[in-house]
């Protein structure tokens, strides 16, 4: 059964963008067809994370009524397939954002999995992509104020009556300042999906325009998000040995 996941966060900065990313690509090596929509109209990321930042036609124009939604999907090198989002100032205008849900569902027929990147934050952008959800994925830091602001989001997705799937904590260090994994837990009441730990090749990998998961395919963060996407697959996930990390996957 197909679904539309939204990528949420109630802070910026926390790794929204790498995660929707990462997942897409990791559920793509699992054989789903998937698409990552940046959702993040004002702000977008995802074409500059993946070397389009400008392109013809953008999920702007889809929702302006200016283009096809098939004529705004990108593939890129690895496999990644992606509708970024518009650089440009002047076509935030009299955009509406409620056809995002009409472009969500639209996918969702033709894929396995639309992973939407939204706006940071809890504003009309950012709720009309959990409209168009139908799973929410909270992603935060181990820091008191980010997952504060996770905790906001997840109530807000109570009263829109939308499914919470889970947490992926994001940027863990394991130094003292940190929350304990479970104090998360129990604060957001929420299953912990999986645990991503500081990567300083994430850097690298956005400065060569490419996945992590493809860039460094057995950093810790790569196998991390690979165990996410197989649990939003509902399939198991076997951990490379020694040998496989040593030399390819």
């Amino acid at each position: 059964m197909s679904k539309v996941i939204t990528i949420i966060s109630g802070k910026g900065g926390v790794g929204k963008t790498t995660t929707s990313i990462n997942l897409g690509a990791a559920l793509t090596e699992l054989g789903k067809d998937v698409v990552v929509v940046d959702a993040n109209l004002t702000t977008p990321n995802v074409g500059l994370h993946l070397g389009a930042p400008i392109v013809p036609i953008s999920l702007n124009h889809v929702l302006s009524g200016k283009a096809k939604i098939s004529d705004a999907i990108y593939e890129h090198d690895s496999g990644t397939r992606i509708i970024p989002s518009s650089l440009s100032v002047k076509e935030l205008r009299r955009l509406n954002y409620s056809r995002l849900k009409d472009v969500a569902r639209s996918l969702k027929r033709t894929v396995d999995f639309v992973i939407c990147d939204s706006a940071a934050g809890l504003g009309q952008e950012a709720m009309a992509s959990m409209e168009a959800a139908d799973e929410l994925i909270i992603v935060t830091n181990p820091e008191i104020p980010a997952v504060t602001d996770a905790l906001k989001t997840a109530k807000l997705a109570e009263e829109m009556g939308k499914n919470v799937k889970g947490v992926v904590v994001t940027r863990v260090r394991g130094g003292k300042g940190e929350m304990e994994i479970e104090n998360i837990r129990d604060m957001l009441d929420l299953p912990i999906l999986g645990i991503v730990y500081e990567d300083k090749n994430v850097q690298s990998a956005l400065a060569n325009k490419n996945p992590l998961l493809h860039e460094y395919p057995n950093s810790k963060a790569s196998r991390a998000y690979r165990r996410i996407a197989a649990k939003i697959a509902g399939m198991d996930y076997k951990e490379p040995g020694f040998f496989a990390r040593m030399f390819g996957r």
